[in-house]
């Protein structure tokens, strides 16, 4: 079972990991608590908990909220599915709305590793579902790099 580095169990969800809160005012931050467990050969599941402060005007889910989750799911639940560990950024995330998120009811994200090629590109299909409803479809591409950026 391959996890991302620095994770643990979490004392609240017996069976997923998180990399407990993140750093206060970074912009993971507003995404919340990210649960993430590996999900048998190739799949991982993530969970969020979306909030009423991530609603949009029409009361779903904010599309940029979701997409931050998708974005973020694909690191964590990519390494769960077997994606090889390292330094990797986003080359292109496509998401589709096919249902509405609400708030309160856990968001799950089923990344599915498609293919990792040797020279560092990852591909990978999902979807998300509420309470077993899908409410997401996406597909993306992670890129692995050998010198990420310092912190300013």
């Amino acid at each position: 079972m391959a996890l991302p580095a620095g994770v643990s169990e979490d004392p609240d969800h017996p069976g997923w990991y998180s990399w407990g809160d993140f750093p206060r005012g970074s912009f993971a931050a507003a995404t919340g608590k990210l649960l993430f467990k590996p999900d048998g050969e190739g799949r991982a599941r993530c969970r969020m908990f979306p909030t009423e402060g991530m609603l949009n005007h029409g009361g779903s889910i904010h599309g940029g909220a979701v997409m931050s989750f998708i974005d973020m799911a694909m690191f964590a639940g990519g390494r769960c599915a077997g994606m090889d560990e390292g330094h990797y950024v986003t080359l292109e995330c496509s998401v589709r709305f096919i249902g509405r998120g609400r708030a309160s009811i856990p968001l799950d994200a089923e990344v599915t590793l498609v293919k990792q090629t040797p020279g560092g590109h990852v591909f990978f299909n999902g979807i998300c579902d509420q309470d077993g409803e899908p409410t997401h479809s996406f597909s993306g591409t992670l890129k692995r790099i050998r010198t990420p950026n310092r912190p300013a």
